[in-house]
């Protein structure tokens, strides 16, 4: 199994993002947190990051294309995004989103996604261990 990785905007400047919210992680500390895990479980993952909107959609219509899951997370794109929000609807392989931090504990306009009706769940408040839960359950999905 491979699992596409996508991460959208700011969460390549992690290390000088809210402390509060995303604690001292780099995005290079991500990554290798979800490809050790990953490794672990033997599942083959495909991290990309990106502050283009254009660029996540183009992404998410290769991963509709080759019918290949999903577990993304839409960062800022998450409250407003219908351009991402459809192009994730166009999945037929599993998604999950995914939050480092609980939208839902954080500033009213964060607790609206328009990504969470067309996703199999949403993982969020667990920092890193977001995405490690979301490939365990991605693992489940696919079987």
């Amino acid at each position: 199994m491979k699992i596409l990785i996508l991460n959208g905007p700011n969460l390549s400047r992690l290390d000088i993002r809210e402390q509060s919210y995303y604690g001292d992680l780099d995005y290079p500390q991500l990554k290798s947190a979800i490809e050790n895990r990953a490794a672990e479980l033997k599942i083959e993952v495909d991290i990309k990051q990106s502050d283009s909107e254009s660029e996540l959609i183009s992404w998410l219509h290769e991963a509709a294309d080759k019918k290949q899951p999903v577990i993304i997370n839409p960062a800022a794109f998450t409250h407003y995004s219908y351009a991402i929000r459809d192009a994730v609807a166009m999945l037929t392989a599993p998604v999950i989103e995914v939050h480092l931090s609980n939208p839902l504990s954080r500033e009213e306009f964060r607790h609206t996604s328009v990504v969470s009706g067309v996703v199999n769940g949403t993982i969020a408040g667990f920092g890193a261990e977001s995405y490690l839960l979301a490939i365990l359950a991605m693992q489940k999905l696919v079987g």
